[in-house]
């Protein structure tokens, strides 16, 4: 895989907007590559239907970015990471690589409390997931918690306030918050409201997985000589999507811009449906 593959873009999948947090990691260790995202924001959330469901979903977008001509692909989403992956792998001559709940780092920390995973219903479902719990299992007490409907919230572009607030403290209310030494962002949409989930939890600490899987990509690309040519200082992003391209595509570059500005979740005000954006929109329609 060398010669004109290393021109191409990397491409990076999400059944919706949570990828983007994947995608500013990845700008910021490898800025000089150029990237095409695609958020399934018609279909999302992809995390409360079934295996068959998503592995058909995802496919349909992997194949939209294979035409595209990709070098890599990031599945940038647990719930079709948990449901999907090994079959892309076995099908695809490209490098697949997934999302992981970041429990590891999470026991490695070996802080007195409980480590709570929050992630969408499939996810926490599937064997990944569980050989997953089961290897770390008599090492830390781990809470799997799903969170239906969170996604939704996000998607929707409500990322702090009354809502989604009200929303987290429901979900959490089954935990004992004073015991919780660590949380474990397993969706890949929940850094992007990293700042509102912080307060819910209080003094525990909050962690995802995307800045592991960013080094993963490049150490594979390295290693398969996939790297764009050395010197460039910036890539290009390209966005796309089958929803609705006069709201998402904005949003997405919204959310990229302040992702990348702070490097750490997101503070905004007001509703995220009604920002303006005037860069070019591109989509996929069905």
């Amino acid at each position: 895989m060398t010669g004109g593959r290393n021109n191409l873009p990397v491409g990076v999948f999400d059944s919706g907007l949570g990828g983007i947090s994947v995608l500013a990691q990845l700008m910021e260790i490898m800025p000089g590559e150029d990237y095409i995202y695609l958020g399934d924001c018609l279909n999302a959330p992809y995390g409360t239907r079934d295996v068959e469901d998503i592995q058909r979903l995802t496919f349909e977008a992997v194949n939209f970015l294979l035409k595209k001509g990709i070098k890599v692909l990031v599945v940038a989403c647990n719930t079709a990471t948990s449901a999907a992956i090994v079959q892309l792998r076995e099908k695809l001559d490209i490098p697949v690589v997934g999302m992981e709940p970041a429990l590891k780092p999470a026991v490695e920390k070996g802080r007195d409390g409980s480590i709570v995973v929050m992630a969408t219903p499939t996810t926490l479902r599937e064997e990944k997931f569980r050989r997953l719990m089961e290897k770390y299992r008599t090492k830390a007490d781990i809470i799997p918690l799903p969170c239906p409907g969170l996604v939704e919230l996000i998607e929707d572009g409500k990322l702090e306030g009354e809502e989604i607030t009200g929303l987290l403290k429901k979900l959490v209310s089954c935990l004992e918050i004073k015991k919780v030494s660590t949380v474990v962002l397993g969706c890949t949409h929940y850094p992007l409201i990293q700042d509102t989930i912080q307060k819910v939890y209080g003094d525990a600490e909050v962690i995802d997985g995307n800045e592991g899987t960013a080094r993963q990509v490049r150490r594979i690309m390295e290693e398969e000589n996939l790297l764009a040519a050395s010197g460039r200082e910036k890539g290009e992003v390209r966005f796309y999507t089958f929803g609705d391209k006069e709201k998402v595509i904005p949003l997405c570059r919204f959310l990229l811009n302040h992702m990348l500005k702070k490097n750490r979740p997101l503070r905004t005000t007001g509703n995220l449906k009604h920002i303006q954006d005037t860069e070019k929109n591109e989509s996929l329609n069905r």
